[in-house]
Order: structure tokens, then sequence, then C-alpha cells
């Protein structure tokens, strides 16, 4: 079929107008609604953090976690007081990569990203680190997820994940 200069238009309006009704019949689903994309639904709320410091103090610091652009990023703000450190964190479940996807930025200049899900009750993110010529892993582990608490890593790998080395532990206790 040869199409005329004339019909062109046509034939384009009405490629279009189908792209959008199946945008719209998409759309009317809620977006971010799978079972995986909620796997991070127990992080959400007001939090008081607790850990001890290299040195043997006690610490403390206050994290923010909330649902922002219709329930399909998790947003957190985390504070330490004491230290003026405070940083944040953007996740998002990928559906085309079937992974948690997290940035994190500080006001140290930090700039990690990790990748990663939940399995065995447990969520962990983790990512390819180098620091001076050495390639490494870092991960975080959320556990011990109840309602009221849960316990978080900070880790490190230096034999491509064969172990690990805990960095920093924080104990969440939900304030709201």
């Amino acid at each position: 079929m040869k199409l005329s200069i004339m019909t062109f238009p046509l034939v384009l309006l009405l490629l279009c107008s189908s792209a959008g009704i199946l945008i719209a019949q998409n759309n009317s689903e809620k977006p971010c609604s799978s079972p995986e994309a909620r796997q991070f639904d127990f992080w959400i709320g007001e939090w008081s953090l607790s850990w001890t410091s290299k040195d043997g103090k006690n610490e403390e610091g206050m994290n923010t976690i909330t649902q922002i652009y219709g329930g399909c990023v998790i947003k957190e703000d985390f504070k330490n007081p004491h230290s003026n450190f405070a940083g944040m964190s953007i996740s998002t479940y990928s559906v085309a990569e079937k992974k948690w996807k997290q940035t994190w930025v500080d006001n140290n200049g930090s700039y990690l990203d990790f990748a990663g899900g939940f399995s065995n009750d447990r969520m962990i993110l983790e990512r390819k680190a180098q620091m001076k010529g050495k390639e490494f892993l870092q991960r975080m582990q959320w556990y011990n997820i109840t309602a009221k608490s849960l316990d978080w890593n900070w880790e490190r790998s230096d034999d491509s994940g064969k172990t690990w080395t805990v960095i920093w532990k924080i104990h969440y206790t939900r304030k709201s």
C-alpha cells in the first residue's frame, strides 16, 4: 500500500491516538502497586537511630522515610545532629531490571548507587566501589524487620562477596 502525502498525516494521527489510548489504559492501573514495588514499605516512617561509634561511644540520629511520586519512590532523610552529618537517598523498584535501585548523596559530597532486592527476610542493596585503584563491594542490609524496629548494616567485601565485614550497624526504633 502506497501512502500519499495527504494520507500520511492521518495515519500518523491514528498511530499517536492509539499509543495515547494504550498509555492511558496502563496509567489507569495503579503504578508501582506490584508486590515487588512494595517491598521497601517496611522502612516508611519516622525513626530514632542508635549505634556504637568506632571509638565505643553511643551515637544517635534520625531518619525520616517517605513515599513520594504516587508511592513509586521512597525518599530517605538521614540526620546525625551530633556530627552534623546529613544525607538522603531515593529508591525505586525498576520493573525492567527487576531490582531495587537506590542513589545516596550527603553533605560530605558522596554519591553512591546501589541495586538489589528483598530476599530471605532482608533487603540487600550493593554496589562495586573503588578506592586507590582497589575494587571492592559495599552493601547495605535491612534485617530483623518488625513493625517497631529493624537493624541496618553497612558492609564491605574485599573478596568479591565471599565474606563481609560490618563497618556500621544501626538499630532503628519507630517513632511513628
